[in-house]
């Protein structure tokens, strides 16, 4: 099947032309499609039309449920591009004229944008909580209290000697300012989960050549990702695979094999490996030996998980001992042998990084950026106690106009080209 929905003033003449008359709003109806010049049959279709503004884009919307061949949706897009007035959608578009309505803020199209890109469980329930108006709630929810606040400075301002400001009301607004300040600073703290969950994990296979890094990494894959051969070097650049690992997103990343060599391609894969290790959530160092392990250095800063492979090698209850205390995990990629348990543990490693699986109220940078703002304008607010209520009345205005820019309320034009820019045609 293939849907193509059409929005604006020119959807119910569309309709009368292409499939008889406009049907009850809402009713799935039967109907020939038909061209409006030829009058040529295009599709037998299902019609559904949505009256505005009880519609996603609040204008009036048909959606024309079809077969799905490539030659029909051809047709029938064809002949709508044919009639005065239609035209087609830009990318992000039908999602920007609901914005414009009012029928979804900002931070709920993102959601929207991210729940359409969503690869695996965890990101699809965050971006579902987003896109349900979970954390427009919880910043909007911010921003009032703050506007309180701000009118409660202000009224104590310009109404001090009148009787129906009672005294006091400033202590209160300091007293919302600093719950809000502290709430916003509690979601802050974790350190970017929610991004991270968007983007997912980082996961860097490091080891010299032949470790089993090609082999591993294709043994994950289920296909055949990486060249593996005998010969050592064979891999001389960075082969990325997207995981999803108990729900969780991950890019696995192969790397050269790491040794000193006369080269220059390989010494560029050999650099290439390292960089792209120094920036890793999670390195896994592989050794098919113990002087390979040890002769390995392992990067600051990343997390590590040493692993020996070719355990089907190991012929020997001496070095089996000595493996159990000198890596993580033993496998053999080509038996399969320790890889599930491997998996089951890296999993749990990229679950510790990237959250606990709950709703985050920052899913962005933007985010982020804002709620730092308004916590140093309240911060500003609180030092400016002394300093007169007009200056506390002005940090609580940007305060507020920090949260408000996350949901679009405020000053947001600059960044929705690139918000809706996400979307593919039609969303």
């Amino acid at each position: 099947m293939a849907i193509v929905r059409v929005s604006g003033p020119k959807v119910r003449e569309a309709l009368e032309r292409m499939a008889g008359s406009v049907p009850e709003p809402r009713r799935a109806v039967l109907r020939a499609v038909t061209h409006p010049s030829t009058g040529e049959v295009l599709d037998q279709a299902l019609v559904l039309f949505f009256a505005g503004p009880a519609s996603f884009t609040g204008e009036d919307v048909v959606e024309l449920h079809l077969h799905g061949g490539r030659a029909v949706v051809a047709a029938v897009i064809g002949a709508l591009g044919a009639l005065d007035g239609l035209r087609l959608a830009e990318p992000g578009e039908f999602t920007r004229r609901a914005f414009d309505a009012g029928q979804l803020d900002l931070a709920e199209a993102e959601g929207l944008a991210d729940l359409v890109q969503a690869e695996t469980e965890m990101q699809r329930r965050q971006a579902l909580s987003q896109a349900g108006g979970v954390l427009s709630r919880v910043y909007e929810g911010w921003r009032a209290r703050l506007i309180r606040a701000r009118a409660m400075i202000e009224a104590e301002l310009d109404f001090a000697d009148e009787d129906d400001v009672p005294a006091g009301v400033s202590d209160r607004a300091f007293a919302e300012m600093g719950a809000v300040a502290g709430e916003i600073r509690a979601e802050l703290a974790p350190g970017g989960a929610g991004e991270r969950l968007r983007e997912g994990a980082e996961i860097v296979l490091l080891g010299a050549p032949n470790s089993g890094k090609s082999t591993l990494l294709n043994a994950i894959a289920g296909r055949d990702v990486a060249i593996v051969t005998d010969e050592p070097g064979t891999t001389r650049d960075l082969l990325e695979v997207r995981l999803d690992l108990g729900g969780y997103p991950a890019t696995m990343v192969d790397t050269a094999g790491i040794r000193e060599t006369e080269s220059r391609v390989e010494r560029e894969g050999v650099r290439r490996a390292r960089a792209r290790a120094s920036g890793a959530d999670i390195v896994v160092l592989l050794a098919d030996g113990l002087d390979a392990a040890s002769a390995l250095p392992a990067p600051d800063g990343a997390e590590l998980l040493r692993v020996r492979t070719k355990a089907d090698l190991i012929d020997s209850s001496a070095e089996r001992d000595s493996v159990r205390t000198r890596f993580d995990h033993t496998l053999s990629a080509l038996t399969g042998a320790g890889v599930p348990e491997f998996l089951a543990d890296l999993s749990a490693r990229v679950a510790s990084r990237l959250g606990s699986g709950e709703p985050q109220m920052i899913t962005r940078n933007r985010h982020r950026v804002a709620l730092e703002a308004c916590a140093a304008a309240l911060d500003a607010a609180q030092a400016s106690r002394g300093a007169g209520p007009e200056i506390v009345a002005e940090e609580l205005r940007r305060a507020s106009d920090a949260l408000g820019r996350v949901t679009g309320r405020v000053d947001v034009e600059d960044v929705l080209g690139a918000i809706f820019g996400e979307f593919c045609i039609g969303k």
